[in-house]
């Protein structure tokens, strides 16, 4: 069992802390009130809206030093007035030469209030003028630098500034934060700005020792005990109770407004029923998964689902597009379908991957990682492009639709049917416009089934089907001539390995041989661009032949994960072999020998940080070492190795504390325990693969959802060769009658090998 090293020590730190931060609140508090500005910053700030509101950019009237990064969210704030710096030395240089804190902006290129911030502050010249003067300002991509990411935005969390993106945050010159917050409206960002300078030149040494003691804080906040307890199998029970009292039994999730899909909630509770049987573990993800392929959340024309649903029905989404989310979701309605066998989850996982292979796939093989929630409305399409074209910009413009263009496009009587279908009004369906930005506009959801639909309009379930896939053609062909909302076209490691797995596993479960063919080609593209065969190194991020930034654990860890996914999909040993070699330079980079667990980067990243983490949650990603540890756990049955087993039980009694204090933080590293306490079946199966017989056998296997299986094909000499050296038993495993033979092992232990499907379909269901 491990824990937080001294809970009261750190509740006397967090003191500190916040009375530090009220005493700066009161000092900038009373600087303001006695310079009595509340009439010239309301003065200032129309005419800042005025000059904005005239501005034309028939050409850039500004460039800083981001012109020369290739990361779409850098290159949106390049032409700014603002002066800013690329995270980086000559930033810091220049802090500590010209004796300026540092103003630290993170966002990403997708993000909707990023995008806001952009507009009404960071082109704001006033706005500018003070941040040149008094700042120094740097930009980050968090989704290119994670690891900056985390340590300001657990400040930022800790001291109570808040959390969201974009993040603000004041740093010292050594970049120790002592002030935050996220999204700021211009007239209190230029309020802050200037208290905070004003505070900078007479009240230096407060915020120096905020600064001082919010990294304190982080060091002590990494230091957890592990006390060497046996990690035991009731932490899955007591994880399964406190999901069935967060359950949300009307529109399913964990949560209320807002609703994130968070994927490694439902890959727990899938397993959590396959190994106790529990009927309630499968029918929350049942339920929540069907209520998110009926709600505006997924993009019923054009596939995929957008990032998360302002309401609590799943109705109304932030737009954005994002490679991570689909890529694990797609994994959800695949398991779903595997166990169920409804049709629906397997055209759900079918429609997000041909939206990935249409929209955000590079012509070499890798995955881009999002497209934006932004985009200029098609009503002012054509409007004069000396106007710069971000001002027109607004949420979902791409994606919603008034009743008179569907009547126009698809006429009275298909239209009609469509819009009873998908919940279309005249007066738009959207209920909470706090912007004002929806009206009469219309988020396309499933309001009513098709056999309602069918009643209503008086004609057959199989007519109703075709009109509605005529028109969601047609609608399509439409959208398609509306202007796109930005693709961001920056290939990520870590989520490009997501994306492996979920074509690797929906060729394999689906029996769609091209699927496992992107997959593949996205791995061959990045072991040509983003990976050293020499040093065994991988690096982050590439874009227009650039690759940049040295690789994340979680670079490692879900890459690893897709090429074992392509393994059991494809059998090349290629794929386990390199998986093999990024575990051991993985291991040696990022694993904590002394306590368990991955820290984020490797020791020689980026020295500049003052501390360096690790992830402790799994949320809309994964953590780390959530994924890491099932790697080592899988790969020890792959290649008989006691040292990666060795690894993921030190990391599970790093956090085992956690997961029996707060089991919804990890459930990824439940999956992981899962596996940890299930009996392991290694399926070897020795035939030809382009036979039909071992076809049949394979398709057989993969219609039966077991999570905790090791697939491993002989189907050739070099196969037999290569799994050999890691498992020597396999060499002696030979085809009976010449016929595709089975051999299903269970810890250590073989059945009779047979080459009768049925047989081994009750062997892998346990009847022996």
């Amino acid at each position: 069992m491990c824990r937080r090293k001294s809970m009261s020590k750190k509740l006397r730190m967090m003191s500190f802390v916040l009375l530090s931060f009220i005493s700066i609140f009161i000092f900038l508090f009373y600087l303001y009130f006695i310079k009595g500005n509340f009439k010239k910053v309301q003065i200032e700030g129309a005419k800042i809206n005025s000059m904005i509101n005239s501005m034309t950019y028939n050409e850039y009237k500004y460039t800083n030093a981001l012109v020369n990064e290739k990361s779409p969210y850098l290159q949106q704030h390049a032409h700014n007035p603002v002066n800013w710096y690329p995270w980086g030395k000559e930033a810091f240089y220049k802090a500590r030469q010209e004796d300026k804190p540092i103003f630290l902006s993170i966002g990403y290129s997708t993000c909707h209030w990023c995008h806001v911030m952009e507009r009404e502050s960071f082109n704001n010249p006033e706005i500018a003028e003070i941040l040149n003067k008094y700042f120094i300002s740097i930009k980050v991509d968090r989704e290119e630098r994670p690891d900056i990411d985390k340590i300001y935005m657990t400040s930022s969390i800790a001291a109570g500034w808040g959390s969201g993106w974009p993040l603000s945050v004041w740093l010292t010159p050594d970049l120790k934060p002592f002030f935050g917050g996220t999204y700021f409206p211009p007239q209190t960002f230029i309020k802050i700005t200037k208290l905070i300078a004003k505070a900078w030149e007479n009240e230096r040494e407060k915020l120096l020792q905020t600064g001082e003691q919010i990294v304190s804080y982080l060091r002590e906040l990494e230091v957890v005990e592990n006390h060497g307890e046996a990690i035991e199998s009731s932490l899955l029970d007591k994880a399964f109770i406190a999901y069935k009292d967060n359950y949300n039994p009307l529109f399913g999730g964990f949560s209320d407004a807002p609703k994130f899909p968070i994927p490694v909630n439902h890959n727990f509770l899938l397993r959590y029923y396959s190994r106790t049987g529990k009927e309630e573990s499968l029918q929350m993800v049942l339920h929540t998964l069907r209520m998110m392929a009926m709600g505006g959340i997924r993009d019923h024309i054009g596939g995929g689902f957008h990032r998360y649903s302002t309401d609590d029905k799943w109705h109304v989404p932030h737009f954005e597009k994002m490679l991570y989310d689909n890529a694990q979701i797609t994994i959800n309605y695949l398991e779903a379908y595997q166990i169920t066998k409804e049709e629906i989850f397997a055209e759900v996982a079918r429609e997000i991957i041909e939206y990935v292979l249409q929209n955000i796939t590079h012509s070499s093989g890798g995955f881009f990682s999002a497209e934006d929630a932004d985009s200029i409305p098609p009503e002012i399409a054509d409007y004069k492009t000396d106007i710069e074209p971000r001002k027109f910009k607004s949420e979902g413009a791409y994606y919603l639709w008034t009743m008179q263009e569907i009547m126009s496009i698809l006429g009275k009587r298909e239209g009609e049917i469509f819009s009873y279908y998908y919940g279309v009004k005249l007066e738009g369906n959207i209920e909470n416009d706090p912007s004002k930005e929806f009206k009469n506009k219309n988020v396309l959801y499933i309001a009513h089934s098709i056999s309602e639909t069918a009643k209503k309009f008086g004609i057959s379930e199989n007519e109703i089907l075709r009109i509605i896939g005529e028109c969601k053609q047609k609608l399509l062909v439409n959208r398609n001539n509306r202007p796109k909302p930005d693709l961001d076209d920056k290939i990520l490691v870590s989520w490009n390995g997501l994306m492996i797995s979920a074509l690797a596993r929906v060729g394999q479960i689906l029996g769609e041989a091209k699927y496992i063919k992107s997959a593949e080609k996205a791995a061959r593209f990045i072991k040509s661009e983003l990976y050293d065969s020499s040093s065994k190194h991988l690096f982050r991020r590439w874009k227009n032949g650039e690759k940049k930034v040295d690789g994340m654990a979680a670079d490692y860890a879900f890459l690893i994960q897709g090429l074992l996914d392509l393994y059991e999909a494809s059998f090349n040993t290629e794929w386990l072999n390199w998986a093999i070699e990024l575990t051991d330079k993985q291991n040696k980079t990022f694993f904590d020998d002394e306590s368990g667990g991955f820290h984020i980067t490797s020791l020689d990243n980026d020295k500049s940080l003052p501390i360096r983490l690790k992830e402790d949650n799994d949320n809309v990603e994964p953590s780390a070492s959530s994924v890491a540890t099932l790697n080592l756990l899988r790969l020890s049955w792959f290649t008989g190795r006691d040292d990666y087993k060795k690894l993921a039980v030190k990391t599970f009694k790093l956090f085992s504390w956690r997961m029996k204090k707060q089991p919804l933080l990890l459930p990824q590293m439940l999956v992981a325990l899962n596996f940890y306490f299930s009996k392991i079946k290694q399926i070897v199966v020795v035939g030809d693969l382009e036979s039909s017989d071992t076809q049949d056998m394979l398709k057989a296997i993969n219609k039966v959802f077991i999570p905790n299986k090791i697939l491993i094909v002989i189907h050739d000499d070099k196969s037999k060769m290569d799994i050999g050296k890691y498992l020597p038993f396999v060499k002696s495993m030979t085809r009976i009658q010449n016929k595709a033979t089975v051999y299903i092992c269970e810890n250590h232990t073989c059945k009779f090998p047979t080459n009768d499907v049925q047989k081994m379909v009750e062997l892998l269901n346990g009847k022996f």
